[in-house]
């Protein structure tokens, strides 16, 4: 008796644990039947379905998103770009995702060759400067919109359609960085050589300054020397006429200075005015 109803508690706990299933908040569900649909769950929360007999396939309802692989497209005027683009899309109908691409993987492959294609359309019909300025905004709303009616039918909404990155292809680039390098050499030599030339002419206007300022400099200086000498003559005029014999013995000391030193032998006449002050000193006046 107890075996037969832990039993039957064993398989309602199974029964039960096999009809309840939940959503969550980032998710929305169909539930099938033997592989038909039965019906969508989008709202959060506890569920039930039959055991046993009904499945639930999960997708997600967040905003998803897919990276195309670089490629190669012509211009309307006929320049190659290898764009790098990628977009985001949600499931907006999981019965029809379910019935046309089943799971992301395919998802993907499908998404794939729609962007490709209505990308390759749309960049041909504009030139090469429109993709790579600002008025690729709109080119890509273009494309957008374009994508948006192709991936309906599979319960995909397309929010939008961006560049990652444009670029030329590898022989293109080459010779562009080529142009763009001996054009940043043109400029870089242009540049030098006008700074040269500013530079001869602030060099030629500085030595042209400096002559000025030496010849002034020169100038004052030889008349602060006249007027220096002037000076000197004048005071030693007036200290002549003051008193001759100082004067004289004044200017015999500064003679005795500059010309004696030690060990200095002098040979003087008995008359000489020099010696007359070695030999006695200076009488003063009556």
């Amino acid at each position: 008796m107890k075996a037969a109803m832990l039993a039957i508690v064993i398989v309602g706990l199974l029964l039960l644990s096999g009809s309840l299933f939940t959503i969550d908040e980032t998710e929305q569900g169909i539930v099938l039947e033997f592989g038909k649909f039965v019906r969508s769950v989008r709202e959060p929360g506890l569920h039930m379905k039959l055991p046993f007999v009904q499945q639930v396939t999960i997708y997600e309802k967040r905003l998803l998103r897919y990276d195309a692989q670089p490629a190669e497209f012509l211009t309307r005027d006929k320049k190659a770009l290898v764009v790098d683009t990628y977009a985001r899309y949600r499931i907006s109908d999981p019965l029809k995702f379910f019935q046309t691409l089943r799971d992301m993987a395919r998802a993907n492959a499908r998404l794939d060759a729609i962007i490709s294609s209505a990308l390759r359309e749309v960049v041909a019909s504009h030139d090469q400067s429109d993709i790579i300025t600002e008025k690729r905004e709109p080119i890509m709303a273009e494309v957008a919109e374009s994508t948006r009616l192709k991936t309906a039918e599979f319960g995909v909404d397309i929010v939008d359609v961006r560049i990652k990155r444009t670029d030329f292809p590898r022989e293109i680039a080459d010779s562009i960085y080529a142009r763009m390098q001996a054009e940043r050499e043109r400029i870089s030599k242009r540049y030098r050589s006008e700074g040269r030339e500013e530079e001869l002419k602030i060099k030629a206007e500085t030595d042209k300054e400096k002559v000025i300022v030496l010849a002034e400099a020169r100038r004052m200086s030889e008349a602060l020397r006249g007027e220096g000498d002037a000076q000197a003559i004048r005071i030693y005029a007036e200290a002549l006429n003051k008193d001759p014999e100082f004067y004289t013995f004044l200017k015999s000391l500064e003679t005795y200075k500059s010309s004696l030193q030690q060990g200095t032998q002098l040979v003087l006449s008995a008359d000489s005015t020099l010696f007359q002050y070695l030999e006695s000193p200076v009488r003063s006046k009556p």
